[in-house]
């Protein structure tokens, strides 16, 4: 189980933040960065899915790839002062809810286990040769 909060997208310019409070929100927005392209690779059901790019992402990867589930909560609000930062919220989680989860893990399974095509006798009985004694 993994509970992430990832405390929203930091407008570093808005909040004023300096010294180790602007190190956190780079780093904040530098993971949102990166599990954004998580989701639109998953939603593109692109071939490769940068899970690699962040440790929030590596570590999220069996939930968004795998056989896992996730729930994203999107925390929003009304006020006319956070009307860009609950814009981008909800397009990130319309991004997000649109991610057909166990993707990943299908695309590696299709992969290590390919169809082989019918044989000559596939649909017919073959009697087996008795064994020798």
């Amino acid at each position: 189980l993994h509970l992430v909060d990832l405390a929203g997208s930091e407008r570093v310019a808005k909040s004023e933040v300096a010294g180790e409070q602007l190190r956190e929100a780079q780093s904040i927005n530098r993971s949102l960065s990166a599990l954004g392209d998580v989701v639109a690779a998953l939603q593109g059901k692109r071939e490769h899915v940068p899970f690699r790019n962040s440790r929030l992402t590596q570590v999220l990867q069996d939930a968004l790839g795998g056989t896992g589930k996730a729930l994203l909560v999107c925390c929003v609000s009304p006020e006319a002062e956070y009307c860009q930062e609950t814009l981008s919220s909800l397009a990130f989680a319309s991004r997000a809810a649109q991610v057909e989860m166990n993707g990943g893990q299908q695309r590696q399974a299709g992969k290590k286990k390919k169809a082989k095509a019918p044989g000559p006798a596939a649909g017919k009985r073959v009697p087996l040769a008795p064994a020798n004694r």
